[in-house]
């Protein structure tokens, strides 16, 4: 047989592989479509108050290669049963049930657990003195005017930026912010993946309390026996995302990441957690950087388990240790059928909630007089991932160290020492601690190109409105 030969065969064989795993892959499409769109309807129509038509335009319209199906996508809102239906060419059929203090979750039609749990809404006063009154706080100086005003328009051609929120906090104080039309102060949110952010904090909170280790394996029932290549898996590699775990990536929204694995557990699993512990291993724990919400969904289940096991439990927890100190008195955390939190993307809260845990991170995790993240902990989080190249520590995205990501986004006016949450097509909470800023804008655009969002000229034109040199011009 000639090398030719050889060649040609191997390309064939290699082929005909990949068509057989995309096909078996893409026969979740249809509900992987369905259920991302039942999911945000549900909780952006009900938690947040908005208007479901232009939910679902805005949020299809950012996810490259989406307008494809929705053309054949079909959605009813139920306003009196409190849920939605989504289907694909009349089949793919998902439903988002709402169920109050517990938000939205994707229905399988299998048992739910704690799905009528009541959750005490009571607070605690909060810690963290008032960031801002109760009316819209206006930009104060003629710069400030102008960065809002650019970072609201559209651009003159595709794609749109639709910004939803911007709040800008300088030296502890709001001091300039502006809603797009229907969104308010107190208006929830979603912030996507700026959620894994969130669950970063809690993990951190059990760590202080001695009931989590970074280092230690993950307490995780199905890893414990000791010939489990999944034992040696750490809390620690969980947060940076070099787990190992087989379920492909979460970095893109696009029509293509629906085939992922990852998605079949988010929209297509009852029990995310299940799902996701049942993996086996794609790499060595430790060895290789791949950012995937099933590692969220592990350490929100570590966190259900440490807190009493319930959603009351986390959510007591989570309100006690974190939110109310803070002031984050309107947050939604999403549960799973199974009642563990869906911690890679559903929290809801108001732009300024976002912009009081942003503070948190900015005042090194204390919070008047009292620490709430382990100290060093802010520290650890921002240290760059080893392989992480978008420039991500253990929770959150960062421009410390040498990654490319890093060094792209430096380039175009982002300080070295930022970092910051981020949520798929467009939401951030970004810290500046040399600047004593945390600068929270959301909406919905693409994440690529990474300057269709206006994020970098953003967060130029508020380092330039708020500098000393512009405070002396009057500017």
């Amino acid at each position: 047989m000639t090398r030719r030969k050889l060649i040609s065969i191997l390309v064939t064989t290699t082929a005909l592989s990949a068509l057989a795993f995309g096909v078996a892959r893409a026969r979740d499409l249809p509900k992987v479509a369905t259920g991302f769109v039942a999911n945000v309807l549900c909780s952006e129509t009900f938690v947040s108050g908005q208007d479901p038509e232009r939910i679902f335009a805005e949020t299809t319209a950012a996810m490259p290669g989406v307008r494809l199906i929705t053309w054949g996508m079909d959605y009813r809102i139920d306003r009196s049963r409190k849920d939605v239906t989504v289907t694909l060419f009349g089949v793919g059929k998902s439903h988002a049930v709402y169920r109050g203090e517990l938000g939205c979750y994707v229905d399988h039609g299998e048992p739910v657990a704690d799905a009528v749990v009541p959750i005490d809404t009571k607070t605690q006063p909060a810690l963290l003195p008032e960031i801002a009154g109760p009316s819209v706080v206006e930009p104060a100086t003629p710069l400030l005017i102008e960065t809002l005003d650019r970072a609201f328009a559209e651009p003159n051609t595709p794609p749109s930026r639709h910004t939803r929120a911007i709040v800008v906090v300088k030296d502890g104080r709001v001091i300039a912010e502006r809603y797009a039309d229907g969104y308010g102060v107190d208006t929830p949110i979603l912030g996507f993946s700026a959620t894994k952010s969130v669950i970063s904090a809690l993990i951190g909170i059990l760590v202080r309390q001695g009931k989590l280790a970074l280092d230690a394996p993950a307490p995780v029932a199905a890893w414990q026996r000791a010939d489990d290549p999944r034992h040696a898996i750490t809390v620690d590699q969980l947060l940076r995302h070099t787990a190992g775990l087989a379920l492909g990536s979460s970095l893109q929204a696009s029509l293509g990441a629906a085939l992922e694995p990852v998605n079949r557990m988010k929209f297509m699993a009852t029990d995310m957690a299940a799902y996701a512990e049942s993996t086996e291993l794609a790499t060595t724990p430790g060895s290789a950087w791949n950012y995937s919400d099933g590692n969220n969904i592990v350490l929100s289940h570590l966190i259900r388990n440490a807190t009493g096991g319930d959603p009351a439990d986390v959510m007591r927890f989570a309100r006690r240790e974190l939110f109310d100190p803070l002031g984050m008195h309107t947050v939604t955390l999403e549960f799973d059928g199974a009642g563990t939190p869906e911690g890679s993307s559903q929290m809801l809260a108001p732009a300024r909630d976002w912009a009081r845990f942003g503070l948190l991170y900015l005042n090194d995790g204390v919070v008047g007089g009292r620490r709430i993240l382990p100290e060093g902990w802010v520290n650890y989080s921002t240290s760059l991932t080893p392989g992480g190249w978008v420039g991500y520590g253990a929770g959150f995205w960062t421009n410390h160290g040498d990654s490319l990501g890093a060094n792209y986004r430096v380039a175009r006016g982002m300080p070295r020492d930022a970092f910051f949450a981020k949520g798929t097509i467009g939401q951030y909470v970004i810290i500046i601690p040399s600047e004593r800023l945390v600068i929270v804008r959301l909406g919905r655009s693409p994440n690529w190109p990474p300057e269709a969002d206006g994020v970098f000229q953003l967060v130029s034109d508020v380092i330039a409105a708020t500098s000393s040199k512009a405070k002396l011009a009057g500017k």
